[in-house]
């Protein structure tokens, strides 16, 4: 039998997908709130951060991976324009029904499916520009995922990975203790649901660092991978081009 982690817990593989669909099932509603509250507004700031370094032009063709409530999908949109295409996508149905709606309600009419990452249902050579935001770290075979990214790339083409990664030493303590005692009690209070913000600080730890991630990147084929450190390395945007 194949393991990984649930967060600090050891599961069967087959198991993980389930369990991690349980957790955006259960905070779907509430996750644009949650996330405001859970970084003082700071991820809007990292978005638009990772829009400005994928550069998207006009007429581009760009895959939203764990695209969610549809953040990204929808600065994508307004930069490639109607002669561009943003393919919104989630492994998740609640996530995507949420972010579908969030769509259509600022007039923007996406495609928007279900898709496993680990398995693009989509030719390669497909896009300009692949990304996934705070996605990556609940992936089962991450490698995989990232490989798949890469296929559908063009020659040239940009992928953008922004996800939680490992703090700056000065910051780990406070950091620790925001996690462990405050994002549970704060998902109980907003979302109702403590356990799913208490998988998320676990899930945090035992995703690669900032090198191990860019080594992982590189090891599937990735010519060019740049690190961005942003907030003290609370997260972390990889830039990488398909060469």
């Amino acid at each position: 039998m194949a393991t990984t982690h649930f967060g600090f817990e050891t599961v069967d593989e087959r198991e993980k997908a389930q369990r991690v669909r349980g957790v955006f099932d259960s905070v779907a509603s509430k996750y644009d709130v949650m996330n405001d509250l859970m970084s003082a507004g700071l991820h809007r700031v990292w978005k638009r951060y990772a829009i400005t370094v994928a550069r998207p032009r006009e007429g581009d063709q760009v895959l939203d991976i764990a695209g969610g409530t549809g953040d990204l999908s929808m600065a994508f949109a307004r930069r490639v324009g109607p002669s561009g295409r943003v393919v919104h996508t989630d492994i998740n149905e609640a996530m995507l029904r949420e972010g579908r709606n969030r769509l259509l309600d600022n007039g923007l009419v996406l495609p928007t499916m279900v898709c496993d990452a680990e398995k693009l249902p989509f030719a390669s050579e497909s896009f300009d520009i692949v990304s996934v935001a705070f996605g990556l770290r609940n992936m089962t075979h991450k490698d995989q995922a990232l490989a798949e990214m890469r296929r559908v790339l063009k020659p040239g083409g940009r992928l953008l990975v922004l996800e939680f990664s490992r703090v700056a030493k000065p910051l780990e303590k406070a950091y620790d203790w925001y996690s462990f005692n405050v994002l549970p009690k704060l998902g109980q209070l907003v979302a109702g649901d403590a356990e799913s913000y208490r998988y998320l600080a676990e899930s945090i730890r035992m995703h690669p660092d900032q090198e191990g991630l860019r080594q992982i990147m590189k090891n599937v084929g990735f010519g060019h991978v740049d690190v961005h450190n942003l907030s003290g390395g609370i997260v972390a945007l990889h830039l990488g081009i398909k060469c």
